[in-house]
């Protein structure tokens, strides 16, 4: 098991329906050296028995959270969560890492999006809240972008670095991540949905041997 985490402040700007949840998890070696247990691959299937049900109430309440400050979540800017059922059913949600998976895993059957960044390449301070007017950022290896205005967004010192529909590139987890913070983007609409899906997974990461705390 590895050992506490350090602390990280983590400051929400005022928004009326969200109810993010976010942690740190600190991993007992470097993520390239954690193999994916059989049992966590498993979860990545739309039948794999969780103890949490995704439905149709949830995906219309998380399309109307990132609607709420200007953004159209639709098409390719839909929220990650049903970009990971879609890919489930198809059979095409495939395993990445184990800190990914594990996120993708809670995200699939909960239906809430989660962003998890790279702690010693996401940057403090961190604050939740919404892009501005031109924010955008690249969001995968290729260089594509996403334009983030009216999106809420997790933002470090150099600008927002992942939101509930695709992460920043500069943040992702690497084989050599050994500090990760993941956010939870609930909505105050589900009750108490964010919590359950954040025990749920912290749950996942200590079974890998992680360490998991909250931010200040």
């Amino acid at each position: 098991m590895s050992g506490p985490v350090p602390p990280v402040s983590l400051a929400v700007d005022p928004h009326p329906l969200l109810d993010a949840g976010a942690f740190l998890t600190t991993l007992p070696r470097p993520l390239g050296e954690i193999p994916a247990p059989e049992w966590l691959t498993g979860l990545l299937s739309a039948g794999a028995e969780a103890p949490l049900t995704r439905d149709e109430s949830v995906r219309s309440t998380v399309r109307d959270l990132l609607r709420h400050g200007g953004y159209k979540p639709t098409g390719r800017g839909k929220p990650s969560a049903e970009y990971l059922v879609g890919a489930a059913a198809e059979g095409r949600l495939a395993s990445i890492n184990a800190v990914v998976d594990a996120c993708n895993a809670v995200s699939l059957h909960s239906g809430l999006p989660i962003s998890v960044v790279d702690l010693d390449l996401a940057k403090p301070p961190f604050r939740l809240g919404l892009a501005p007017a031109g924010a955008c950022y690249v969001f995968n290896a290729s260089g594509q972008e996403i334009d983030l205005e009216g999106l809420l967004c997790l933002f470090d010192s150099q600008g927002p670095c992942a939101n509930g529909v695709k992460d920043c590139q500069r943040t992702k987890t690497h084989p050599g991540t050994t500090r990760t913070l993941s956010v939870v983007w609930g909505s105050k609409a589900l009750g108490d949905l964010t919590a359950r899906t954040m025990a749920w997974y912290r749950g996942i990461l200590g079974k890998l041997g992680a360490a998991t705390g909250t931010p200040d």
